[in-house]
């Protein structure tokens, strides 16, 4: 009898300990796949070589997770200590534990986007990716105009800024050499250098995305004529090289004034980029527009005039200084 009883004793204990254990299994199950603490979303950094008990409280200061320990729990469980990365994570409001682990694992990390406008020199790309707070380390010195390539660059935390150059670089020499290979035939060009110079000043000269095949037709014209370009972006650059601006408008002395890249001055093309030509400059260069025009101004419109003969031009430059004339007396006004 007392062993029956005995045995009764420890087959109950073992049913309490089971009912136990399966009450704690459903509620872990439940705590780490319902919704969580956080209210709005948030930002954690989980820095390389972090251990898994630094970013479970990371995650629980931050609010994402309600108790670390959970945290811990649950990548033990699944056996993926190892396997959490390290990276930038938004998190939504409500993310669940599980959900979280999920995200850390998979390395769905921020992605950040930098864009570098056509036309800017390298001071300007210089200071861009200095504000991006993301990027670490120093921009490369002495990055030469023309070597990169202004796009919309995407970007992880952590990422350094003499990678993503090294990546605009890249990016900049596969354009060059494609277009280059699908370019109109006899070109007064020598070399995609020579045609990223006269990109340059493309793009310099309009930003208007219908004329850069006409504004390049003109350059292109004229250099098989023999005749100097003359084009006031240049003698800006000769001026103001680190910057490209001059903060005033040319003057007749400034037209005058000698220096390797004053296209009123020199013959030909200027020894190097005048800035960083984006690719549709680059294309319209390689592929101008067909046209017998070698002569353009401003019109008033954001656009310019074109002309074949000087007598059209020097019309087309009448009008626009009767425009310039009539905003001066409207502003005085």
């Amino acid at each position: 009898m007392i062993r029956a009883r005995l045995a009764i004793a420890i087959v109950v204990l073992f049913l309490v300990a089971g009912v136990g254990a399966g009450a704690s299994y459903i509620w872990f199950t439940s705590a780490v796949t319902s919704p969580g603490p956080l209210q709005s979303p948030a930002v954690v950094i989980v820095a390389p070589g972090e251990g898994l008990s630094a970013i479970a409280q990371s995650l629980a200061t931050t609010g994402v997770v309600e108790r670390a320990w959970l945290f811990e729990l649950e990548a033990r469980r699944t056996s993926q200590t190892r396997a959490l990365k390290p990276g930038e994570y938004q998190f939504e409001a409500g993310v669940s534990v599980a959900e979280t682990l999920k995200k850390i694992v998979e390395r769905d990390v921020v992605v950040h986007f930098v864009t570098v406008p056509e036309g800017v020199v390298s001071s300007e790309i210089s200071r861009i990716l200095n504000a991006e707070d993301s990027l670490t380390g120093e921009v490369p010195p002495a990055i030469e105009d023309g070597a990169l390539l202004p796009e919309t660059y995407s970007y992880e935390w952590g990422d350094t800024r003499a990678d993503l150059i090294e990546r605009m670089r890249a990016a900049r020499t596969e354009a060059l050499q494609q277009l280059w290979d699908a370019r109109a035939p006899d070109l007064p060009l020598s070399s995609p250098e020579e045609a990223l110079v006269l990109a340059s000043i493309v793009e310099k000269e309009t930003g208007v995305d219908a004329e850069r095949r006409r504004v390049a037709a003109v350059f292109i014209n004229r250099l098989r004529r023999g005749m100097r370009l003359q084009s006031d972006p240049t003698v800006i650059y000769g001026l103001e090289p680190e910057s490209g601006k001059l903060g005033r408008p040319l003057s007749r002395a400034d037209l005058a004034h000698a220096t390797p890249y004053n296209t009123y001055v020199i013959d030909g093309l200027p020894p190097s980029p005048i800035c960083h030509p984006g690719r549709e400059a680059i294309a319209a260069v390689l592929n101008p527009l067909e046209s017998q025009e070698l002569y353009f101004v401003a019109d008033g419109s954001g656009g310019h005039a074109f002309a074949r003969t000087l007598r059209e031009h020097n019309q087309n430059v009448a009008n626009w200084r009767r425009f310039q004339r009539a905003q001066r007396n409207s502003n005085a006004d």
